[in-house]
């Protein structure tokens, strides 16, 4: 399968697989769209000047930022690209993509963005050009929805939440 790129950014690089077997394409943080404390969105203004002249921008503990990947992407219908965490970040840095997996849908053109959150007590620094998430193409599947008065029974029934493994 052939999935065309277009750079958003002009010294972004097209993404790779690390290795032969890896199922996850890298992606990397090349600019700060918006950054969010709590439920309050804050001024860039300040933090933007210092992170374009440093290349770096610091997340406070439960901070999150949206960065841009500089990439759009034409994926084919009844595929998606599922953005997850990169194991290293989130085991070393606290870091892990808020709604993993964040979903690409097959008719979006626009720039591909991760939401990262700072899970930690402590300050996080991302540097721009530095991985932060990986890809996943999937296949999804659509299906058509039929309003029912009730559904067939099953040995579960409606339990859920810890109900086949908590006691």
């Amino acid at each position: 399968m052939i999935i065309s790129i277009k750079k958003i950014i002009n010294n972004v690089e097209v993404p790779r697989y690390a290795t032969e077997g890896s199922a996850g394409f890298d992606l990397k943080a090349m600019r700060i769209i918006a950054l969010y404390s709590g439920t309050k969105k804050i001024d860039l203004a300040e933090k933007m000047n210092k992170t374009i002249s440093e290349g770096k921008i610091t997340l406070r503990p439960n901070e999150r930022a949206l960065f841009g990947t500089g990439l759009a992407f034409e994926i084919p219908e009844g595929f998606q690209i599922e953005i997850r965490d990169k194991s290293g970040i989130s085991l070393k840095e606290g870091l892990k993509v808020f709604n993993a997996p964040g979903t690409i849908d097959s008719d979006y053109r626009g720039e591909v963005g991760v939401i990262l959150y700072n899970s930690t007590p402590y300050l996080s620094t991302v540097n721009l050009g530095e991985y932060i998430a990986q890809g996943v193409v999937t296949p999804y599947f659509k299906v058509d929805f039929v309003e029912a008065v009730k559904t067939s029974s099953t040995e579960r029934g409606s339990g859920g939440y810890g109900s086949t493994g908590l006691e």
